[in-house]
């Protein structure tokens, strides 16, 4: 118990950013290091805010059901989200959750958000290095497992970014500024599961 809590006392001081994205937490027995960890995360990042911002979304859900139905225990999952001066975006549970599998659900639009969150921080840090990047695409995996008692996480998300840049001597920077990138994505740094890169990165021919 003592060696596991020096060892993430000592990971944590080194490199406190880095963890949480690395890190499968999955692995961890004691929960106590876990609270530790948060903890310390928590306070390293209130000494470094420069600032906040507030964001809001509406949910609203209206059952479909009627008394006939009453004594079914299944509700339909689709809903809407409201977010002041945007579109409504409607959802759903994925369909192996028995929801509409026409509709986004909160799993897609978890991978979509570090897929867009990442690809922005990119572009970021390449504008800082000189960098210019010609076209990004990435098809993006995540693996959620779920457990007897219903619950459930992702475990895993795998980012398989394609850059084509203008020059051929920045290809090396360029495959290493994905590291930087996921060290300021927002939504990466949310994340208590490992978020992985396999970026590839070409030259324009053209």
């Amino acid at each position: 118990m003592l060696s596991r809590f020096f060892y993430w006392i000592k990971l944590l001081g080194k490199r406190g950013n880095f963890v949480p994205k690395f890190c499968d937490f999955a692995t961890l027995q004691d929960e106590f290091i876990l609270q530790l960890y948060k903890s310390l995360k928590l306070a390293k990042a209130k000494q470094n805010i420069k600032m906040k911002h507030l964001f809001k979304a509406e949910a609203n859900w209206t059952s479909n059901q009627n008394s006939a139905d009453s004594t079914k225990r299944f509700y339909n999952k689709s809903h809407q989200i409201k977010i002041e001066g945007k579109p409504v975006l409607d959802v759903s549970a994925a369909k192996a959750f028995k929801g509409n599998p026409e509709l986004y659900n909160p799993e897609d639009l978890l991978l979509s958000s570090l897929v867009s969150c990442h690809m922005m921080s990119y572009l970021y840090v390449c504008s800082q290095n000189a960098i210019e990047v010609l076209e990004y695409s990435d098809h993006a995996e995540a693996t959620l497992e779920v457990l007897e008692d219903g619950s459930g996480r992702f475990v895993e998300v795998k980012l398989n970014p394609k850059v084509t840049i203008a020059s051929a001597d920045q290809i090396e920077l360029a495959n290493e500024l994905h590291k930087k990138a996921n060290q300021l994505c927002f939504i990466a740094n949310s994340c208590n599961f490992p978020v992985l890169h396999e970026a590839s990165c070409e030259v324009s021919t053209m």
